[in-house]
């Protein structure tokens, strides 16, 4: 069942956080699906502007088509993370999308209302949500780069304002998170202060944070004693925090770098101990077992682990 984040936020607000993963390929579909069917809970399926120059818009929907009618019970949502304006419009008119993301936050305030604005309007016009940004985390994640001295925290009296001004239906903050693999260097955490105050001025507003793979240790090392060579000083996000974050707004939580150590460390682990393979289905079929216990893994720390069957219930009835 595809739905719209905006129908997910509203049963999951203050309860529990929706699991965003990005997808580019057939394993990580099967894995993602598998994963949460396992653990009862419901998802956001993240399409990138570089998945879908990866993979194609039309194969991607096909991926994601054929895993829906797999599995019939999954509820979904089914997304585009850090869209330009024309990426929008592309899968607005699609009629696939059920909810895009509009990134302008390299704008100025202005800039990124307008631009916000203009995407809101167009995609309600055809019952579409839509998720903004305001605030730049640091770090690289796609086509998307921050050096730590252009990084900053979103402003509380700013959110309000945005949120008034496009009429989006959810808001990505800054509150400390970063972008890509190499993220926190030392001990850092989330700046729950700062998203008090955005949720005191936002009430009742689903917010979300990016950046928050947690960059396992274990992942890092064994991918690097199978001839990786990651930093092995990058830290990611205590997911011990997720919970903190469910009462102060967030419910959307977006995870994709973890995914992407997974793939990593399954297929360096395998061709390291199966010198002699060739075959590309061995270490896939490896990888979308271990992607579904990554995804029933994080589903449990974000708490929407158990909420599929009332979630579907929910939504049935309205």
């Amino acid at each position: 069942m595809i739905v719209t984040t905006a129908e997910l936020f509203k049963l999951a607000y203050g309860r529990f956080a929706v699991g965003a993963y990005n997808i580019n390929n057939m394993e990580q579909a099967l894995g993602l699906f598998q994963g949460c069917i396992k653990s009862k809970a419901p998802m956001i399926i993240q399409i990138s502007k570089g998945a879908r120059k990866y993979a194609n818009p039309i194969m991607i929907e096909a991926i994601i088509r054929g895993a829906a009618e797999i599995y019939p019970e999954a509820v979904f949502a089914v997304h585009i993370d850090h869209g330009d304006e024309a990426t929008c419009y592309s899968a607005i008119d699609s009629g696939f999308y059920s909810s895009v993301m509009i990134d302008a936050s390299h704008a100025p305030f202005d800039e990124n209302v307008a631009i916000t604005r203009r995407v809101v309007e167009r995609a309600h016009a055809r019952g579409i949500s839509v998720e903004a940004e305001l605030g730049q985390l640091g770090g690289v994640e796609e086509n998307i780069a921050v050096d730590e001295a252009n990084a900053f925290l979103t402003d509380a009296d700013d959110a309000r304002r945005f949120v008034e001004l496009t009429g989006c239906d959810s808001l990505a903050v800054a509150i400390g998170t970063s972008h890509g693999a190499y993220k926190f260097r030392g001990k850092q955490g989330l700046h729950f202060d700062r998203l008090a105050q955005i949720q005191a001025r936002l009430s009742g507003f689903p917010l979300v944070m990016h950046g928050s793979s947690s960059v396992p240790q274990e992942e890092v090392q064994r991918i690097n004693a199978a001839g990786g060579k990651l930093d092995p000083s990058a830290r990611g996000v205590d997911e011990a925090e997720f919970a903190r974050a469910v009462p102060l707004g967030v419910t959307k939580i977006n995870i994709d770098t973890d995914g992407r150590l997974v793939w990593c460390r399954v297929h360096r682990e395998h061709f390291r101990d199966h010198p002699e393979d060739f075959d590309l289905r061995p270490p896939g079929k490896v990888f979308v077992a271990a992607y579904a216990d990554f995804i029933a893994h994080k589903n449990e720390k974000l708490g929407s682990a158990g909420h599929l069957d009332a979630v579907r219930a929910a939504l049935s009835e309205a």
